[in-house]
Formats: structure tokens, sequence, C-alpha cells
């Protein structure tokens, strides 16, 4: 396993394959999202036991309400019942949650639970747990956008003056630091729409196993090859391992 100086700070995570683990098993579609609650509590755990700064989970994109009503009501369901079953945990690992996406379209009741998980957890000094609940990273930039030409329009912005980091404090990942790696589950070689902006420059690792297979062991293969890249930014070659 990698030593602490050679932990990516923040590991990202599209968690994919949910639906095509379930059919290959012979089971409904929901199953496989039942059993990937599991994934998420196991991988959030062993995060915290490493001291990962952050980790962010894709939970539900933007381009998922096309599914089934069936389908995105059950996510709706164990959201909510994974915000009032974790909570104790959370609180008991000091692990911080926060959220970024559209809240439109989310129930009521779910917002409720996530609100309440964000404000109890809100001091912890743990790891933070970031889900994106209703993101795009198109939309996110869309929303960036508009609301920088609100703030042009009023005058407290000068476009003239606007750089890299001053577009990134309008974007919902304020305050974030960008992620160091990606991981993505089920072998799809694209990122889906998932931090546009913020990847530029991550470390990318694919497994082919889909996102209820994901275990421990997998966590800590992809920070032992992150550990081992060059990480370039455009410029001379920089080890992650700064010994």
């Amino acid at each position: 396993m990698a030593n602490s100086q050679q932990m990516p700070s923040h590991i990202a995570v599209i968690m994919d394959g949910n639906g095509r683990w379930a059919q290959r098993q012979n089971l409904p579609r929901i199953e496989g999202h039942r059993r990937g609650v599991a994934s998420v509590r196991r991988t959030v755990e062993e995060c915290t036991r490493l001291g990962i700064e952050q980790l962010t989970l894709y939970c539900l994109s933007s381009e998922n309400w096309k599914r089934p009503q069936s389908e995105l009501d059950f996510l709706m369901h164990l959201l909510e019942q994974y915000m009032i079953e974790e909570r104790s945990t959370i609180m008991k690992q000091d692990v911080r949650v926060r959220t970024i996406g559209r809240r439109c379209g989310i129930p009521e009741g779910v917002l409720r639970e996530i609100d309440k998980t964000i404000e109890l957890s809100a001091n912890n000094k743990g790891t933070c747990l970031c889900l994106a609940i209703n993101y795009g990273g198109r939309g996110e930039i869309v929303d960036a956008i508009s609301r920088i030409a609100h703030d042009v329009k009023e005058g407290q912005v000068d476009p003239e003056l606007l750089t890299e980091e001053r577009i990134g404090e309008y974007l919902y990942t304020a305050g974030m630091p960008d992620p160091d790696l990606l991981i993505r589950t089920s072998g799809e070689m694209r990122i889906s729409n998932f931090l546009l902006w913020q990847l530029s420059y991550s470390e990318i690792w694919v497994t082919e196993k889909c996102w209820p297979e994901f275990e421990e062991s997998d966590l800590h293969e992809a920070i032992e090859i992150y550990s081992g890249r060059e990480r370039r930014y455009g410029g001379l070659t920089m080890h992650i391992d700064n010994e």
C-alpha cells in the first residue's frame, strides 16, 4: 500500500455498472443499486481509514432522469435511506458531507434528510464526502456562466479580470480541491459529463468490475497505480513521490 506521502488528496468515483451487474446475476436492476450502497459504505469507510481528504461520488447524473420512473423512485428511496441509516456512522467517523448538483426534481423528503446530514456533519474534521446528485458537468458550467454574467451586469465583476481561479469560485465545487484521481467502474472509457472543469489534470484508473463488486482491495490498487504515475501538468515530469 502506498505511504501517506503518495496518497491522493481527493478521489472522485464514477460508480457505474449497478444495472449490468444485476442483469448478469439474473436480478432486477434495482437490486444492483441496493448492492451498490454496500460498496459506497465500504469505500467511504476505507477512505476515512486511509486519511483521504475528500471523496466525491457520482450518485445521480442529470441524464439519469431518462430512466424508468420506478427505478428513479427506488434510487431516491435509497438515497433517503442512506442519509438516515448512515448518519450515526458519519458522525462517529468524523465525516463531513456536502453535495453538488441541482436540487430541482429531488423529492422534498430526500432533500430534508440530505440537509439534516449536511448540517449535523458541518463541523466534522475528517474526510469530506461529496455526493454529486442531479449533477452534470455542462450544467454546472452553464450555471457558473449565468452567475458570472449576472455579477458582471451588476458591476461586481470586471470581465477583463476573470481568471481560472475566479471562475472556479462560481462552480458547485467552490472551495474544494480538484480530484487527483478519478476511478471508474464497469470498464467504460469516458467521464460521462462528470466534473468536466475539475478533472483537467486528474489521473484516471478504470476497472472492469461493476460498482457492486468494488472492494477495498480495488481502491488500494487504484491508489498504488496512482502513486507510480508521473504528473506533468503540461510541463516537465513531476513524480508523485516527492521523496
